[in-house]
């Protein structure tokens, strides 16, 4: 494998973006360290291409075979063929987008967003704004709890502790 070295021995970097490729696939976008995501693209890219390529004729058995070597799940295999490749057919390349994320809180690396450029209309995304709505449900009870708490009538600290000095001088 070319480019970055990434601290890793040759084993570990192929396994690395073989892992980074399938789950890019399958979920058409991930976060991850910046340089890891530039090395990403040419690995996602070919495999696309090769999709491409055997899409439709009597090469696609063998694309596929080829490209299950470094995508070691079948559904995303699929997925590939099914759903991505049928989109960028036309499109000569460039087939993901690589966005600066910031920096990661622990170790203040670099952070990107590696995205397919085209994504499809199904993607696993739709549960997120589900969740959203739950916490906006869960959120509405406290700001009313808040704004009781704000019309009760509240005691003023210093009588509170000169209420409490007299108590304890009487007894």
């Amino acid at each position: 494998m070319s480019g970055r070295k990434l601290g890793r021995t040759s084993s570990h970097r192929k396994a690395l973006f073989a892992n980074l490729a399938t789950e890019l696939l399958r979920h058409e976008q991930i976060t991850t360290t910046l340089p890891k995501a530039k090395d990403l693209r040419g690995v996602v890219d070919k495999l696309i291409t090769k999709a491409c390529r055997g899409l439709g004729t009597d090469g696609e058995l063998a694309a596929r075979r080829q490209i299950l070597r470094t995508v070691n799940d079948e559904t995303v295999v699929k997925k590939l063929f099914d759903e991505l490749a049928p989109k960028f057919q036309k499109r000569p390349g460039g087939y993901t987008r690589v966005l600066k994320a910031g920096f990661r809180k622990g170790d203040a690396a670099a952070m990107a967003v590696i995205e397919l450029t085209e994504k499809s209309t199904e993607t696993t995304t739709d549960a997120k704004p589900a969740k959203k709505a739950k916490a906006k449900k869960e959120t509405a009870p406290k700001v009313e709890a808040k704004a009781e708490k704000k019309d009760a009538p509240k005691k003023s600290s210093t009588k509170a502790k000169t209420a409490k000095k007299e108590t304890k001088t009487e007894k």
